[in-house]
């Protein structure tokens, strides 16, 4: 349980092959590019580029210098390579495709 001084939060990517989550206990009025920071994702993945990726907290986008509140889930967006509509409009059509088969 979080003192006074101190909250949890949880900070998590998702690669395309799973989801990495870490639990920090921070100090009152850590920032979300803080958290980041000490989740040591920016080291560990290359790919994430804070001036290009979306940040959210609890799925709502937020800024980098949000507060953060105790239990709060930071999320780290990635780019998707494929638009889910797209795909989906493509598995359609493969079906039509096999169905004549």
């Amino acid at each position: 349980m979080a003192n006074s001084k101190f909250i949890s939060v949880y900070v998590c990517y998702a690669t395309k092959i799973n989801q990495e989550v870490v639990k920090l206990n921070l100090p009152c009025n850590c920032t979300v590019l803080q958290a980041i920071k000490q989740s040591g994702f920016l080291d560990k993945y290359s790919e994430i580029d804070l001036t290009k990726n979306k940040i959210g907290v609890h799925a709502k986008f937020v800024s980098l210098d949000k507060i953060l509140e105790n239990n709060d889930r930071v999320e780290i967006y990635r780019d998707l390579s494929v638009n889910p509509i797209d795909a989906r409009r493509q598995r359609a059509e493969q079906q039509k495709i096999d169905k004549q088969i």
